[in-house]
């Protein structure tokens, strides 16, 4: 069996998630078995690379609102959403080889990153072929549609990479820059799970773009949630190497609002002492933060984000899919609270 099929589906939030998720279990069971299938599409030589990658399913957000948005009802699984979702993850797999690559991460969904496993240089081409055969399962559906706005996601979610590493070696460094990032390299795969869920299921082109919207709002907040966790989160809980964003010097919105208010000076000092290994230095900056009121201001950002996504499907609240695609934003929401700690 492939991803998923052992790992919690969703965002870490288990009560809410195993009542909203017992009516994906034939949809995810569908996708395991799809998933476990591309292995054979590969070479023999790197079927076993290749496999440690697509085993790692973890949290399956996107794949949950393919199907959500497309959603009829709880005896349908719509092959043509198990192939979307199929590739719509592996574009997303993709992006997290590189992304450990490029972090130095050792630790991602509880196992060894692929780049620590196999080596920055065999996980980076790993990447590659992982788009590359998403690209291609996506010209077996009989419209250009799903391709083109794949293909084109793909491009933009690399595009997001690129931006985010020239910007982190520059001092163009402020929150609008980020949040242009954060559209490309999080919210573009939000954005083309709801929109091509809804478009391949819902004769509505008003609700595709509706879902579209969602989605892209959504994967705004996801973003910044994910943010927060890097300095309030667990790594038990989260499954991830916590502190990569401090470390690698990736500039996050808690980052770039603690670098606002203590002056140039003073946040270029606190990330030395980090990168020197001074053990009390995260601690001290995530001190910083809350002294600050930091934490507070991204959460209320983050709340506006969800807010402006379930706005979106408000015209359409008949419908079902807007009723699960809007119990996701919930546990979002409620994940982000639970946060809130400090």
């Amino acid at each position: 069996m492939v991803a998923g099929s052992n790992l919690k589906h969703g965002l870490e939030t288990p009560n809410e998630l195993s009542t909203l998720f017992l009516s994906l279990k034939d949809h995810f069971q569908s996708l395991d078995q799809f998933l476990a299938e591309q292995v054979f599409s590969f070479e023999p030589e790197i079927r076993k690379i290749a496999s440690y990658c697509l085993e790692n399913g973890g949290k399956r957000i996107r794949s949950a609102l393919v199907f959500f948005s497309g959603w009829k009802d709880i005896s349908t699984v719509s092959p043509d959403l198990v192939r979307l979702a199929g590739i719509i993850e592996m574009v997303h797999l993709a992006t997290l080889v590189h992304d450990d690559i490029m972090d130095a991460a050792e630790l991602r969904r509880n196992r060894t990153t692929a780049a620590k496993k196999f080596g920055p240089d065999t996980a980076v081409l790993l990447g590659d072929a992982l788009f590359s055969q998403a690209v291609h399962l996506a010209t077996y559906f009989p419209t250009n549609e799903v391709c083109r706005h794949v293909s084109e996601s793909t491009r933009r979610v690399c595009s997001g990479e690129i931006m985010q590493t020239l910007r982190d070696k520059n001092l163009n460094k402020n929150v609008e820059t980020y949040r242009r990032i954060i559209d490309l390299k999080t919210a573009e795969l939000f954005f083309v799970s709801c929109y091509l869920g809804a478009k391949l299921t819902h004769s509505s082109s008003q609700y595709a773009d509706a879902a579209g919207v969602f989605g892209r709002h959504l994967g705004t907040a996801y973003q910044m949630y994910d943010d927060l966790t890097d300095f309030l989160g667990e790594e038990s809980i989260i499954g991830k190497t916590l502190g990569t964003d401090l470390t690698s010097g990736k500039q996050t919105l808690p980052l770039l609002m603690f670098a606002e208010r203590v002056g140039e000076t003073q946040s270029n000092q606190t990330h030395q002492n980090i990168l020197k290994g001074d053990p009390n230095a995260i601690k001290q900056i995530v001190q910083q933060m809350i002294e600050l009121g930091i934490f507070e201001d991204v959460v209320t950002i983050t709340e506006k984000e969800i807010n402006l996504a379930t706005k979106a499907l408000q015209p359409f609240k008949k419908l079902s899919s807007t009723d699960q695609l809007l119990k996701i934003a919930d546990i979002l929401r409620n994940q982000i609270r639970a946060l809130q700690s400090w």
